[in-house]
């Protein structure tokens, strides 16, 4: 196998990974704003970050190590993507920001605006990328307009076609499932039992716009007849979530929901192969060939790959196993953040009334 089918592969699973796990992460956040009662929101929340507190941050190293990878291995398609979608990744970027500030200072000050605040932002942090990376992916697939110089000229508007905006929807819908699903895994008592009533709403929905779009790709934008295979995989592995759901079976509905995502790359880079970003005019297009990096750099970016990703496998594995049992309100220590007092709640020291000798 020629090194830049190799790592064009290699990056796929990258993406694969980071979409399986952080997916769910964005699918909780976004549920922040959704699944609590307001009798117990504060309670049911703290759960509900703390299902995936111990492992969001080792998540987003997929999405670190998979845009280090395209830089390293196709600097052109690296280039070309992200001066050409500079806006909706910096958005994505400004959003991931967001979130992981409101993760790390949420629990800092023990004040009910402070984790309001902080709540928004995990929300806002988590809705953005579920419907951008979508419209991303979708553009990506579709094709853009390139010139000659492989430089995108097409304008951000360009972007917002149907395709895209379907692309968004699922992403976004799929996100929300996997979340709820998640939930509904990790978390126990009555928070359990809404978490898995939403998630089995929400996959019937899922299957039909996720299934509409991925029969659109595979007729209007792949050349492969065997993308047909990842098509049929993941509409079988969606509707098996939705019998799933509707059991209560929480864990065979995540293998479902996630081999329905491992589907979806499957299907979206089977149909790009052998191009990384398609354009219009396909002599503009950009492929893995005139994309990649030297042979000698591509060698040794395997050799590192072959040395340091069992390892990095290993731990995440061995983490998820530690922090594996599940949550409930019942189990949730008292707030531990610094008492912040605002300005018209500080009261004067008492005096006795009897005037300084």
């Amino acid at each position: 196998m020629e090194l830049t089918t190799l790592w064009f592969i290699l990056i796929a699973v990258l993406w694969t990974g980071y979409l399986v796990l952080e997916g769910f992460d964005f699918g909780v956040g976004m549920l922040l704003g959704l699944l609590p009662r307001r009798a117990d929101k504060e309670r049911e929340r703290r759960v509900m970050i703390n299902t995936i507190g111990p492992v969001w941050d080792g998540n987003e190293v997929w999405l670190l190590t998979a845009g280090g990878a395209t830089f390293a291995a196709f600097p052109e398609w690296y280039a070309t993507l992200f001066s050409g979608f500079y806006l909706p990744l910096f958005l994505i970027l400004l959003a991931l920001i967001v979130r992981v500030v409101a993760f790390e200072w949420r629990g800092k000050i023990d004040d009910d605006r402070w984790r309001a605040w902080a709540d928004r932002a995990l929300i806002v942090g988590s809705w953005v990328p579920s419907v951008l990376w979508g419209v991303a992916f979708a553009n990506i697939v579709r094709g853009v307009e390139l010139d000659a110089d492989h430089q995108y000229v097409g304008g951000f508007f360009a972007l917002l076609n149907p395709f895209a905006l379907l692309g968004g929807a699922v992403t976004t819908l799929v996100f929300l499932t996997h979340g709820a699903i998640f939930l509904a895994l990790k978390s126990d008592g009555d928070l359990r039992h809404r978490a898995g009533t939403l998630a089995a709403r929400l996959s019937v929905a899922t299957l039909v716009v996720a299934g509409a779009w991925a029969v659109w790709l595979q007729v209007a934008y792949a050349d492969e007849a065997w993308t047909w295979a990842a098509v049929a995989v993941a509409a079988v592995a969606l509707a098996a979530v939705v019998l799933a759901t509707r059991a209560r079976r929480e864990g065979l509905a995540f293998v479902g929901s996630a081999v329905a995502i491992v589907a979806t790359v499957v299907l979206i880079f089977g149909s790009l192969f052998p191009d990384v970003m398609p354009a219009f005019d396909p002599a503009h297009s950009l492929t893995v060939l005139n994309a990649s990096s030297t042979h000698y750099t591509l060698t040794v970016m395997t050799w590192v790959a072959v040395v340091l990703t069992p390892l990095v496998l290993l731990y995440q594995g061995w983490t998820y196993w530690v922090f594996r049992k599940r949550l409930s309100t019942e189990h949730l220590p008292a707030p531990a953040g610094l008492t912040f007092r605002r300005p018209d709640e500080v009261r004067p020291p008492e005096t006795s009334g009897v005037a300084p000798e």
